[in-house]
């Protein structure tokens, strides 16, 4: 795919206000730790995880997502009657119906004259929402558009850990498919994309590249509570081999299509899984790590938030500015692989 008018021209982002560390976590999990003689550290050593952020008791993603819609539109100088489009991409949604861009909606007081929907690919879901709005910016059919995104982890986090100090018959072996889901935060983030005639960020989105490898979509699998709550089992370490593999492959794409080589390239904005998925990928590729920004520390794995959250922060602390490029790499479940060139010079 590839763009000539859609730019990136304004983000915002709210964070949850309540801290949980991995070492309270770990806390919780005291009487499994010590029955399975666990190392307590293991689960910061192994992700880089320090912390993760939760929304406080009843909200809603769309809540979230509206904080940080309303933070893009004022950050845009544009009016919420001007937005044409409203695209809501996260994993969490408020229910099955309506569409949680509807409550968005009306929440942040959006004209009538609106296409609002929701699109969901797991962790994909807001660069999806990118090019989807990129291609009804190109094609003229809108001028301005606003793509929102609202993960609230809160429940999957607490029917984890409930589930693991109930289940007398874990081990070790079996504790891991659940490993996942205790990397999990929330967040919310937006972004107001415009016809590049309308706007002087010169942030310019002006490619993407996809690949899906579905033969290997039952390793990371969500919802399978059966009355216990949300819960997710996930094959971390086979995920990390086969979602690098399609990486790989997704990247070899990009540099034929873009034309960048590595060393043009100034910053790496990532979907976040842990610290070694990081170390594997970047190696992988043959890419510089030190190029790559990172918020996975105290956000942990903020699912569809986590690239596009990054991404305006590294603008906010001016580690992308004029003149520079930058790739989003994002891999999601299913296994689904998107990278996305961004070019300010």
């Amino acid at each position: 795919m590839k763009f000539s008018r859609a730019c990136l021209h304004s983000f915002g982002y709210e964070l949850p206000p309540n801290v949980v560390t991995s070492e309270a976590i770990e806390q919780r999990l005291e009487p499994v730790y010590t029955r399975l003689k666990l190392p307590f550290g293991r689960l910061e050593l192994m992700s880089g995880i320090r912390e993760r952020r939760f929304w406080d008791r009843g909200t809603q993603p769309s809540d979230a997502a509206a904080l940080a819609g309303k933070k893009a539109l004022d950050a845009s100088g544009m009016a919420p009657e001007d937005i044409q489009c409203l695209i809501f991409t996260s994993v969490s949604r408020d229910m099955l119906e309506p569409a949680s861009a509807s409550f968005v909606h009306r929440l942040l007081g959006l004209p009538e004259k609106c296409l609002v929907f929701d699109i969901s690919n797991a962790c994909l879901g807001f660069l999806d929402g990118m090019i989807l709005l990129a291609n009804m910016i190109e094609l003229g059919q809108v001028k301005r558009g606003l793509i929102v995104s609202g993960e609230t982890a809160e429940d999957l986090m607490e029917s984890t850990l409930q589930r693991l100090l109930a289940d007398s018959a874990l081990t070790r072996k079996s504790i891991k498919s659940s490993f996942a889901s205790m990397t999990i935060g929330s967040g919310a983030v937006a972004l107001v994309m415009c016809d590049a005639e309308e706007s002087l960020s010169g942030y310019m989105l002006t490619d993407g590249v996809y690949r899906a490898n579905t033969s290997h979509n039952h390793l990371c699998q969500g919802d399978l509570g059966s009355g216990q709550g949300t819960l997710m089992a996930t094959d971390s370490e086979e995920l990390l081999k086969r979602g690098v593999e399609t990486a790989s492959a997704t990247w070899s794409d990009f540099v034929q299509q873009t034309g960048w080589v590595p060393e043009s390239i100034d910053r790496f904005f990532c979907h976040q899984v842990g610290s070694a998925h990081a170390k594997l990928l970047f190696e992988s590729l043959g890419i510089d790590q030190k190029k790559n920004f990172e918020t996975l520390a105290f956000l942990g794995n903020v699912g569809s938030v986590s690239a596009p959250v990054t991404m305006a922060m590294g603008i906010e602390q001016g580690k992308f500015a004029r003149g520079q490029r930058a790739a989003i790499l994002g891999i999601g479940s299913g296994i689904n692989c998107l990278m996305l060139a961004v070019d300010a010079t």
